[in-house]
């Protein structure tokens, strides 16, 4: 299963905006992970289209979480940024070649097939049982107690 950069990039930025006090402004997010605000709104846009983020103007302005962190699982982010269509197409190649299966051999799907469809259907159940807040709450036991206050302070203006 192959994931686009920007998956990565979106799920940190959720974290991040679960933990706010309020709107986070792309560019501090974008400065935040070292990348472009540009790749970075692309991204955040997804997110919005998808409900998962709203955005703000104004000197105030900037994003965040639509519903609260524990009701965002990771597929929420991962649908919004690289979509809904499911990795493995079948494109029936056993009808191919010089000894082609017949209709009626094909009325179901192969092997190869039906594993590909059941390795993604657990891979997406996977990454439904995981929440905003769960990855949060790993964050602060991976990086101590102390992350979350500097973050909130950092964005504030901060360092």
């Amino acid at each position: 299963m192959k994931l686009s950069g920007g998956v990565e990039w979106a799920v940190h930025c959720c974290v991040v905006l679960s933990e706010a006090e309020g709107p986070v402004p792309a560019q501090r997010l974008a400065e935040f992970h070292g990348i472009s605000r540009t790749y970075l709104a692309k991204h955040l846009q997804a997110l919005s289209r998808a409900g998962i983020v709203s955005s703000t103007e104004g000197r105030v302005g900037g994003y965040v979480l639509t519903r609260p962190a524990d009701q965002v699982t990771v597929l929420d982010i991962v649908l919004a940024v690289d979509g809904r269509e499911q990795a493995f197409r079948c494109t029936e190649i056993r009808q191919n070649g010089p000894l082609p299966a017949s209709a009626e051999a094909c009325a179901r799907p192969c092997g190869v097939a039906r594993v590909m469809h059941a390795a993604e259907q657990a891979w997406r159940s996977s990454l439904k049982e995981v929440t905003v807040a769960d990855l949060a709450t790993s964050v602060a036991a991976d990086a101590g107690a102390g992350t979350f206050p500097a973050l909130r302070g950092w964005l504030a203006g901060g360092a």
